[in-house]
């Protein structure tokens, strides 16, 4: 049995959703790397993901989100510390299994701390004010996966 789902804010359930696709990221590379699929084709996958769902992610949790309990908070230099790793791996010019790899083990435990602490503490000392500049930021289009190559079915 896994933990009970967090009660998310409505302003941060499509954050959330794209979390959830993260981990989905993972998985997939995950699989791919189990079934020796040529990393190149796991990388262009990676690419497109990181390219039309992670950058604008990380811009709207560092200008609109983490701002509310400030960039000089532990959690917050962790996150955006986290990030900054995230983007120098992404954008490796090579898909290489150790940075395949890495992708995978960092952006997984960095989705865990934001949903389980960070996005916790913030919801719960977040001003209605904020949540609606976050809901209203958010761009809350289903998420359109990139089937050209379903590498991991």
């Amino acid at each position: 049995m896994g933990r009970p789902p967090i009660k998310r804010h409505n302003a941060l359930q499509g954050v959330s959703r794209e979390h959830h696709h993260g981990l989905l990221l993972c998985w997939k590379i995950r699989t791919g790397l189990s079934k020796n699929i040529p990393l190149e084709r796991i990388k262009v996958y990676v690419d497109w993901f990181y390219t039309n769902y992670l950058v604008p992610h990380f811009e709207l949790e560092e200008t609109y989100i983490f701002p509310i309990i400030g960039n000089n908070h532990p959690w917050v230099k962790k996150a955006i510390s986290d990030h900054r790793r995230l983007n120098r791996l992404f954008t490796a010019p090579k898909a290489s299994l150790k940075t395949l790899g890495q992708i995978e083990e960092t952006l997984e435990e960095h989705i865990r701390f934001e949903e389980r602490q960070l996005f916790k503490h913030i919801q719960q000392v977040a001003t209605d004010t904020q949540m609606n500049i976050i809901a209203k930021q958010h761009n809350n289009e289903k998420f359109n996966d990139n089937t050209n190559d379903p590498f991991w079915e």
